[in-house]
């Protein structure tokens, strides 16, 4: 199933020409999504009690898209099977006067997971190839060399253990605009609506083209992209799920054996 939405590393992307409410290769509907993602959400709990127990590797899943996108969401429906104890969530808002003053990498590099860990990117280090480019906060020749520090990054990272998966959560315009009057519309959603949100939404044609040139020159073997269909929030969870168990279940973590010896860093289990 993650084949269905890779981004293959040296590409070509023109991110216009997907389309964000499909449901291709679904169940026929959201019920039958919702309770295969109920199953599928304890298999995902028993890899990632193997991970903590392995305690040599650990994963890192970074979420990107537009405001509305279901960054929130998806972490909401879909993580909640992890145990919180082995998974730390990090959202990465404008950068600080502090974190200005260092390279565009060191807010980042501290909340990557220790071994056995699951980190989640609610945003990441991906705002500064977006939107520094769509608002021009800096120059191009900055923002472009970005690409490769990332790529030598997330090199660093895969060769300390750590394994990238990165999901672009892809909706339409007239998907975020619908979302946006909702939350105006509904006070229980209102609190979740900010005035640069409506800000941004002029700006979604700009922010494709750059998405397209992130996935195109940040998609590698290593440290893929996955371009889910958003439009569709039942299959934007159920495919996030599918990806991350084929991921899982590619890396077999292994439980050590049970001589005291071999008692991982971790020291106690996630059950």
């Amino acid at each position: 199933m993650a084949q269905r939405f890779l981004v293959r590393a040296g590409s070509r992307v023109d991110l216009a020409s997907h389309d964000p409410s499909s449901t291709s290769g679904a169940p026929d509907d959201r019920e039958q999504a919702e309770a295969l993602l109920a199953e599928e959400a304890e298999r995902l709990s028993e890899l990632q009690e193997r991970l903590w127990a392995e305690a040599r590797r650990s994963l890192l899943i970074v979420l990107q898209g537009v405001d509305t996108a279901g960054k929130d969401g998806t972490i909401r429906h879909v993580f909640h099977a992890f145990n919180p104890q082995g998974v730390t969530v990090t959202t990465f808002g404008p950068p600080t006067a502090e974190e200005l003053a260092h390279d565009f990498l060191w807010r980042v590099h501290a909340h990557t997971p220790r071994a056995g860990h699951v980190a989640i990117f609610n945003r990441s280090h991906y705002e500064d190839v977006l939107a520094v480019r769509v608002h021009r906060t800096v120059p191009e020749h900055v923002w472009r060399a970005r690409y490769g520090h990332i790529n030598a990054f997330e090199h660093l990272l895969a060769d300390a253990g750590t394994t990238v998966v990165k999901f672009l959560l892809h909706i339409s315009a007239s998907e975020q605009r619908r979302r946006l009057e909702e939350r105006f519309e509904q006070p229980e959603k209102r609190w979740k609506l900010h005035v640069a949100d409506l800000e941004e939404q002029p700006y979604y044609g700009e922010y494709e083209q750059a998405f397209s040139e992130m996935l195109e020159r940040t998609s590698t073997a290593q440290s893929p992209w996955y371009i889910i269909p958003a439009d569709h929030k039942w299959y934007r969870n159920w495919a996030v799920a599918h990806v991350l168990l084929d991921v899982l279940t590619d890396l077999d973590p292994k439980y050590p054996s049970s001589s005291p010896s071999s008692i991982p860093p971790n020291g106690s289990s996630l059950t």
